[in-house]
């Protein structure tokens, strides 16, 4: 059985657990605390050098990390990836940009208002604020007159970009001015077998 070392409160977790759930594939989950260190231990650190969850534990024994690259594996050969070659690459041209654009700012963010608020984050806190609209308003512009990211279908580029953005208001994140995106995140909420993020 795969086995993923996870933090509940994650989105980049929660992309593999709701892959793995909408795929039916039996996981077993082993929760690390990231805020007590638990992933830069010896132990965790031969799992993954960098010290960051999600890591899959293949059938092999084999680790891999990098929410985006699990994804990816896990919906190869699947409905989540497009057969059409320039599919695939426009799934990947999302995935690259919610890693660059979108989550080191609004998932930075939220992490920060439910962690310690240093002087160094309160002085970065407009900067990220201001960058992470910016990912928000690319995404209003693409998604009109579209209902998925990629084509007419569901893609894991839909799931690494709902990840975060569903809760970006505990960012402090406004979403009210995007009905488009409010749109596409009812859309995503709606595909079978959705699990929150809260739900392990």
């Amino acid at each position: 059985m795969l086995r993923l070392y996870d933090y509940l409160p994650s989105g980049n977790g929660y992309k593999v657990r709701l892959l793995l759930t909408q795929l039916a594939i039996p996981f077993e989950r082993i929760d690390l605390d990231i805020l007590k260190g638990e992933t830069r231990t010896a132990e965790f650190l031969q799992k993954n050098p960098n010290g960051r969850i999600p890591v899959l534990q293949l059938d092999s024994g084999g680790f891999l990390a990098e929410s985006d690259a699990i994804l990816y594996y896990l919906a190869e050969g699947t409905p989540f990836v497009p057969s059409d070659r320039l599919d695939r690459a426009r799934v990947l041209q999302w995935m690259f940009f919610e890693q660059y654009n979108h989550e080191p700012n609004i998932a930075t963010v939220r992490f920060w208002m439910h962690s310690e608020m240093t002087d160094e984050r309160r002085a970065m806190l407009a900067g990220k604020r201001k960058n992470g609209y910016a990912a928000l308003d690319v995404m209003e512009r693409h998604l009109a007159g579209r209902r998925f990211f990629v084509g007419e279908s569901y893609s894991i580029a839909d799931i690494a970009l709902y990840a975060y953005t569903h809760v970006a208001d505990e960012g402090g994140f406004d979403l009210g001015t995007y009905p488009v995106i409010r749109e596409w995140l009812e859309r995503v909420r709606a595909q079978p077998k959705h699990i929150p993020i809260t739900q392990g």
